[in-house]
């Protein structure tokens, strides 16, 4: 880092530094484009004070800066790790009726210890901005250059009484409207200390409306909620880079930790960063359109914000190989396969134009590990060297539990967490601990088992990290730390993956992201992983069998089930639509036919439906398939391969002033790139008018277009930009029915 600044203590006046933050005379005020951030310090405390986006005034009420609850060991002794001979008895993920897992998601008491022995914190307070004046504090200011365009502003404080510091650390980044913020404390006492109750920015707004950007599912927060002023015309986009369940953004904007799920242990000389958060600011007209209405926020979303994601933020997509369309084992396989099946179910899917194929649960030893399962698979080389013979790449599904003799645990005997935790009382793996040195292990040997069958995809799944680890030799002092620890410790994984091996793409599932049932994506997920599996697990359509224990399967039956599960995934890709949407597989498109219920038009709005994102999870049985179908899936593959190549169309994400998405009437979004060229893709429901103008206001209003029907084949013809945009071209669709418009630059 190079420091183009000087420390500043309270006292000196008038310092002006340029590049977004200037100081004053106990004031700092951070510059980021229309979003303006002042900061008081007079006197030691620290206070946010205002918070404007274009002029306009967010803050309700001065802000403490951060808050956390801060106590000490009353013997100073470090807490004690457990030992497989007091660690009890093995926890289980428990089965439902349906034999589908379920785990508490949310018991924080189970991260008591209730050992003779565990540590005694006393002398509670809270920490704060407000309550830094003490005698004898120092507060030093720090500007400095982290990069080319990005600028940071630190306030530390000295050590108080147990020897406790803390710095905030603000950056700004060109000309985005985004100040990022996170903390950074240490302990430079001789006591043992332990924080909780985390919050990193202890803001209130003003009375805006709340509206969630990112999923919330299973009682996990969004990680992307806007905050907007009466009239919509401005607001504040507020994101938590905190991982799966720890995150918490209030109703008045304030952004930090769960409060029974987040704790730190801090010994002597130690420091605890903490994830950054961000408020990216927003403004203007909210404008009536043909379609809709145009509103600032979903225009900066679409555009400048992703885009400040991309550059600064880092999302790992974006730097990662695209696969697909995959087509997967799972949903109506399940774990029953074996090289005979697999060989068959190949042979069909490379026909049907697919790209990739995922080996799901049932290829190792087990179901357990990397270890192959040779009563299966006797020559696994050959099944993966059949693969990619019909044109496709291969993907596994890899379980983070692994057997007692498995090669992980003979190498690594204390990598298991403890208290141990068991898959299932039929399927006894142990998990294994990711804040461990079996981190290291775990993805050298992804790496190798890569290598070796030219493996080009890995789907991980499953872990205990909700349970806790307390084990000996791990990095985590009590089993609350530890849930943080071990969120940070499978992202570590990710990120080093994609260092050794960034020709793999790296999935992690909701699961293995907390537990059954799992947590939504998120931006923390996102920077280190190219793919992230969100919930629900849904292949609507995909089993047969499991539609006939429930009700009397027939073809109009089946029909509608494959065109709800058509609407589900629209539904779960445009509720992550804070996030980019081209990383997150929803699962899965069913290739499952009954009597004809698969019909072409159903296979055009599976590939419509996906669209929202990147069309790549299809799953169910190939083998139900006719012909037609199969090449009918070839053809649409084909055209949106090479949509993608000339376009880029499944980075682009376009929904401001056209309707909000519904499977009663007309809906349509864009894959438009900047110049206003790519996939327009339209959808008509089970009602509406039989023909709609479409209006496309993502295009260049000094533009020509040429359009072109790539289901229907029909030339709409050339069109001006502004034309477009006002809705000039009328569509007539069936009921169920959708287009994918190819817009091109009329040259």
């Amino acid at each position: 880092m190079t420091r183009i600044g000087i420390a500043v203590f309270f006292g000196l006046n008038g310092l002006l530094l340029a590049g977004g933050v200037s100081i004053g005379d106990g004031v700092a005020t951070i510059g980021a484009g229309r979003l303006q951030r002042v900061i008081h310090f007079r006197g030691g405390d620290v206070h946010t004070v205002s918070l404007t986006e274009g002029g306009r005034q967010m803050l309700g009420s001065e802000a403490g800066e951060f808050s956390v609850v801060v106590t000490r060991e009353q013997n100073n002794r470090a807490p004690r790790p457990l030992n497989i001979d007091d660690a009890g008895a093995p926890n289980c993920f428990a089965l439902d009726p349906q034999g589908i897992w379920r785990s508490e998601s949310f018991n924080p008491a189970r991260y008591d210890d209730p050992r003779p022995d565990a540590p005694k914190w006393v002398g509670r307070r809270t920490v704060n901005g407000s309550q830094w004046s003490r005698p004898g504090t120092t507060v030093s200011v720090t500007r400095t250059a982290a990069a080319a365009d990005v600028t940071r502003l630190a306030l530390a404080s000295s050590p108080d009484a147990d020897g406790l510091s803390v710095q905030i650390i603000y950056e700004v980044y060109g000309d985005h409207p985004a100040v990022r913020k996170w903390l950074v404390f240490r302990n430079n006492g001789t006591h043992w200390l332990r924080l909780n109750s985390l919050t990193i920015d202890d803001v209130q707004l003003t009375a805006l409306t709340r509206k969630p950007l990112a999923a919330a599912m299973f009682g996990v927060q969004p990680s992307v909620v806007a905050f907007e002023e009466p009239g919509a015309t401005a607001g504040l986009i507020a994101v938590s880079e905190v991982p799966s369940a720890l995150r918490t953004i209030g109703d008045q904007g304030a952004m930090g930790y769960h409060p029974g799920l987040f704790e730190w242990v801090l010994g002597p000389g130690e420091e605890f960063t903490s994830e950054p958060v961000f408020f990216y600011g927003y403004s203007g007209a909210v404008e009536k359109t043909a379609g809709g209405w145009s509103t600032p926020l979903d225009r900066a979303v679409e555009r400048p914000y992703m885009d400040f994601l991309d550059r600064y933020i880092g999302i790992a997509a974006a730097t990662a190989p695209i696969h697909g369309p995959q087509w997967m084992t799972w949903a109506f396989f399940y774990d029953r396969i074996n090289d005979p099946l697999v060989r068959q179910l190949a042979e069909i899917a490379g026909r049907a134009g697919f790209t990739e194929m995922l080996f799901d649960d049932g290829w190792q030893k087990g179901r357990l590990g990397t270890v192959v399962d040779t009563t299966k698979f006797p020559d696994f080389a050959a099944t993966a060297e059949f693969v990619r013979k019909q044109g496709m790449k291969l993907g596994l599904w890899v379980s983070c539990f692994r057997d007692r003799d498995s090669p992980d645990l003979q190498a690594m005997p204390n990598a298991r967490v403890l208290p141990e935790l068991l898959r299932t009382p039929a399927l006894p793996g142990l998990a294994m601990g990711f804040a461990s040195g079996w981190r290291d292990y775990y993805v050298r040997d992804l790496v190798a088992l890569a290598r070796r069958y030219g493996v080009s995809y890995y789907k991980q799944d499953f872990t205990a990290i909700l349970y806790g680890d307390l084990a000996a030799g791990h990095e985590s002092r009590t089993r609350r730390e530890s849930v943080l620890r071990g969120l940070r410790g499978l992202l570590q994984t990710q990120a080093m993956l994609r260092k050794q091996a960034p020709d793999i793409v790296n999935e992690i599932t909701h699961e293995i992201y907390w537990g059954t049932p799992g947590v939504p994506a998120d931006l923390a997920a996102l920077k280190t992983t190219a793919r992230f599996h969100i919930p629900p697990n849904q292949a609507t359509g995909a089993d047969l069998a499991v539609m006939a224990s429930y009700r009397k399967v027939t073809m109009e039956a089946h029909r509608q089930n494959l065109l709800r599960g058509c609407w589900l995934a629209r539904q779960r890709f445009y509720s992550h639509r804070g996030l980019p949407l081209y990383p997150l597989e929803f699962y899965a498109a069913a290739t499952t036919d009954y009597q004809g219920s698969l019909t072409p038009s159903v296979q055009d709005r599976q590939v419509a439906s996906w669209l929202m994102g990147a069309p790549v999870c299809y799953s169910g049985d190939l083998r139900t398939l006719s012909a037609a179908s199969v090449a009918h899936y070839r053809q649409r593959f084909e055209v949106i391969e090479r949509l993608q190549k000339q376009y880029g169309i499944y980075k682009h994400f376009q929904f401001s002033g056209v309707p909000e998405p519904t499977d009663i009437d007309w809906h349509w979004w864009g894959k438009l790139n900047d110049a206003g060229e790519g996939a327009v893709v339209v959808v008509r429901g089970s009602a509406g008018a039989a023909g709609r103008s479409v209006n496309i206001p993502w295009v260049k209003a000094d533009k020509r277009y040429r359009v072109s029907g790539v289901l229907s084949g029909t030339a709409y013809g050339a069109f001006s930009g502004k034309a477009l945009q006002a809705a000039a071209l009328t569509l007539t669709l069936p009921v169920y029915g959708q287009e994918i418009l190819e817009i091109a630059e009329a040259r």
